[in-house]
């Protein structure tokens, strides 16, 4: 199995707490902003699924957190998208420090709607198959 797909971002000064490292709800942007990158090198753009009218949503996500990260940090997070042939998929997440650290770990479960019925649709992969310039990002 290839390594998952990773973008590198810089913890910036007003992402941290009182406590002086990153507040908890920041671990949800670098996760979008992983899944986005994702979407953009593999080829789909926010417009290119608004055309086939769906859109993907967060239907639930875990964050386990396992070491802090401060300001100035510089970390990995990777993408990793799980297909199970229903309406659903999940997304493994890792959140890593430039020397390796493991910072947190984050699942999601995702898919798409269909934003006239407003209704999940079925096989979401086939979606991403259609519209990827490069599927195998996706696993597919």
């Amino acid at each position: 199995m290839s390594e998952p797909f990773s973008v590198r971002v810089t913890v910036r000064g007003y992402e941290t707490d009182v406590q002086g490292h990153v507040n908890q709800s920041v671990y949800i942007n670098y996760a979008e902003h992983a899944r986005w990158s994702l979407l953009r090198a593999a080829g789909i753009s926010q417009s290119g699924l608004m055309s086939k009218g769906v859109g993907p949503v967060a239907l639930e996500t875990t964050i386990r957190y396992k070491r802090e990260l401060l300001a100035g940090d510089e970390i990995d997070v990777t993408c990793a998208f799980e297909w199970s042939g229903g309406k659903t998929f999940r997304i493994e997440q890792t959140v890593r420090k430039a020397d390796g650290t493991v910072a947190a770990e984050l699942t999601a479960v995702g898919g798409l709607l269909d934003l006239k019925e407003r209704r999940m649709v079925a096989n979401p992969q086939d979606y991403f198959k259609e519209l990827a310039m490069d599927p195998s990002l996706f696993g597919l």
